[in-house]
């Protein structure tokens, strides 16, 4: 893929990208990967925004960035192959050259968090934008009373970021992490059962609390539903609704969600704008 080639100049076209080159690729498991980009201008966005991958001749698609908003010179995007753009990016590597534009959307509102209890809940892949909320929390790790991450994946090996969470564990005594699986394996000593098995009060300070959200659909729908019987409100529920979106400035239609555009009015919404909506979990 080194032959791909993309416009280096940012115009007035809204659909105009910049050149990133992928500098390392991470394998997290057999259809995930990691790859760090360093765009051709540094590009600064929120924990929780998304940009677009251009591949030359073939298309682009929307991903959430996974890396500290801090750092704007490399960003960070884990991909799973699953269509026909991220099948391509999957046979990427370093030195290759693709295209980047954004950010688009709103992020997580950090503000309205401090001196919160955080609770954050991902499934599969949903944890590679929870990752770039999780750096932004470390960033300032003791303005919150707490940072709670519970995470589902299917089997053992379809855990991402192996290498990094235990680190996450020792980020601050009022950081904790647990993680279950589906089903395991003879190699799996941690939790078996779905990611709403995991979810308890064990002392959370609900009426101060906001919990995060960002997985499947199916898995999004029923933690929402788990988060409403422990006692959070509406309000308190932040769903990352990355769906359908394309070309990520309210153009095309494709995301559309009731009155709102995903790509413009989210991707990150609170449950109460949503609940009344239909098929918001299709």
């Amino acid at each position: 893929m080194s032959e791909l080639k993309v416009n280096p100049t940012k115009t007035e076209n809204p659909y105009a990208y910049i050149d990133a080159e992928i500098l390392d690729i991470v394998y997290e498991t057999s259809n995930i990967k990691t790859f760090t980009l360093k765009p051709k201008v540094d590009i600064g966005f929120k924990a929780g925004q998304f940009m677009d991958l251009t591949v030359l001749g073939i298309g682009e698609a929307p991903f959430t960035p996974s890396s500290n908003h801090n750092i704007s010179n490399k960003i960070d995007f884990t991909i799973m192959s699953a269509g026909r753009v991220t099948r391509l990016l999957h046979q990427a590597k370093p030195g290759d050259i693709l295209g980047l534009r954004g950010p688009y959307g709103s992020g997580y509102p950090l503000k309205d968090f401090k001196t919160k209890e955080i609770f954050i809940v991902g499934g599969g892949v949903g944890l590679a934008p929870l990752r770039a909320l999780l750096y932004a929390l470390f960033n300032e790790v003791s303005d919150y009373k707490k940072i709670i991450l519970k995470y589902g994946a299917r089997r053992p090996k379809d855990i991402v970021y192996k290498d990094e969470i235990e680190s996450w564990r020792g980020k601050a005594k009022h950081v904790n992490v647990e993680i279950t699986t589906d089903t395991g394996d003879e190699t799996w000593k941690g939790k078996v059962g779905l990611v709403t098995t995991i979810l308890k009060k064990d002392g959370l300070d609900i009426d101060n609390a906001v919990a995060i959200v960002c997985g499947p659909p199916i898995m999004m729908k029923f933690v929402t539903f788990k988060l409403l019987d422990m006692g959070f409100e509406d309000r308190q529920i932040y769903l990352s609704m990355e769906k359908d979106m394309s070309c990520g400035i309210g153009k095309c239609g494709h995301c559309r969600l009731g009155p709102n555009y995903v790509c413009k009015d989210g991707p990150v919404f609170t449950y109460d704008k949503l609940k009344n909506l239909p098929g918001i979990w299709d």
